[in-house]
């Protein structure tokens, strides 16, 4: 999702010839060609094929196989995106090469180091060349650990342009039959998505968690599109999954079916980051399972408050009661985030030559 608008806005840019490199760290097909294919992207020029492992092993492989990727096509710049094992792994093999590195996502922090994200954000800023921050909240952190400023760009949400693209390929038609299909009524249901360890990999937690919403299930439908990691810890912990008629797991969906399912929701209970930015855009309220979170701006600013299973009830009880900010927009999320990252890299590479 943040790939693609930067993709479509290079080819469209003189003198630069994107490359795709597809690492492999997310290879389930839903949540990888299915974003291809609803995006229009073409296939990656490279799959590097990493697969799962720890985060060391999956760091390494990603490291080892970028390194030929780089000796062959020998780019002027290596664009990485958000915090996952392999923005940080390619940041690193392309600077050990000397080849410059632009960090789309720049800035973002929940200063919480026990979140493997952080420590790839916080590695991947102190070493990349250009710095394309979502909101001025990036800029202040980059400006606090030290970060020049000539390498700091305030570029607007390039997750934003993907949803913008996304609506606008999104028929009437089409929403109202992945709402019949799952048999949904707009504004009449929970849309929930839960993956990262703290809440999913401990089976106290993950219980608990499903229990609540089972609870929830009772009042309001709760839509369910599970992650394989939830999926795989269900599982092994063997929780017994009988819940309430209103409580529907579903199979992973693809990226346009989200986000219809995602707009037409009552709210969203989540712990991911970019959903935060989604539903601040879409208005909508959010409930983000998590004890920080490295987007403030979507609860200073936008439809999104931070809960714990101890008060998640409590909020979710005043959203559905209708008790809840209406939020605004931050600036810059306009959907054009691509041709400004487009603009600064042109400027980055006319001082080197």
């Amino acid at each position: 999702m943040k790939m693609a608008p930067l993709y479509f806005a290079m080819t469209q840019t003189k003198g630069i010839d994107p490359v795709i490199v597809h690492t492999g760290q997310h290879y389930d097909y839903i949540m990888s060609q299915a974003f291809f294919e609803d995006l229009k992207l073409p296939e990656p020029r490279h799959y590097l094929e990493v697969g799962s492992g720890t985060h060391a092993e999956q760091t390494g492989k990603v490291m080892i196989e970028f390194e030929k990727v780089l000796v062959e096509e020998k780019p002027d710049l290596v664009v990485v995106f958000g915090d996952v094992n392999s923005t940080v792994a390619c940041s690193l093999t392309a600077k050990k090469l000397q080849i410059p590195v632009a960090h789309v996502e720049a800035g973002l922090r929940s200063f919480d180091e026990t979140m493997p994200e952080e420590i790839n954000r916080r590695v991947t800023d102190a070493i990349s060349d250009l710095l394309f921050t979502p909101s001025t909240d990036g800029d202040e952190n980059l400006k606090c650990e030290g970060a020049d400023h000539d390498r700091v760009h305030c570029v607007g949400n390039i997750m934003i342009d993907s949803v913008v693209t996304i609506l606008g390929r999104i028929s009437p038609e089409q929403e109202a039959e992945t709402l019949r299909r799952l048999n949904l009524q707009q504004g009449n249901y929970v849309l929930v998505t839960l993956h990262r360890p703290s809440n999913v990999d401990a089976a106290d937690s993950l219980k608990e968690i499903l229990a609540y919403l089972n609870r929830l299930a009772e009042r309001v439908t709760v839509v369910f599109p599970m992650h394989p990691r939830t999926m795989k810890n269900i599982e092994r912990f063997r929780i017994d999954t009988t819940f309430n008629e209103g409580f529907r797991i579903i199979e992973p969906v693809r990226y346009r079916e989200f986000i219809t399912l995602q707009k037409n929701s009552r709210f969203v209970l989540t712990d991911s980051g970019g959903i935060q930015e989604e539903t601040t855009y879409l208005k909508l309220p959010c409930l983000t399972l998590r004890p920080n979170t490295e987007r403030p701006i979507t609860i200073t600013q936008g439809t999104n408050e931070l809960v714990d299973v101890s008060n998640v009830a409590e909020k979710a009880d005043r959203i559905l009661a209708g008790d809840w900010k209406d939020g605004t927009v931050p600036p810059l999320w306009d959907g054009k985030t691509a041709q400004r990252i487009v603009e600064a890299i042109l400027q980055f590479e006319k001082a080197r030559s």
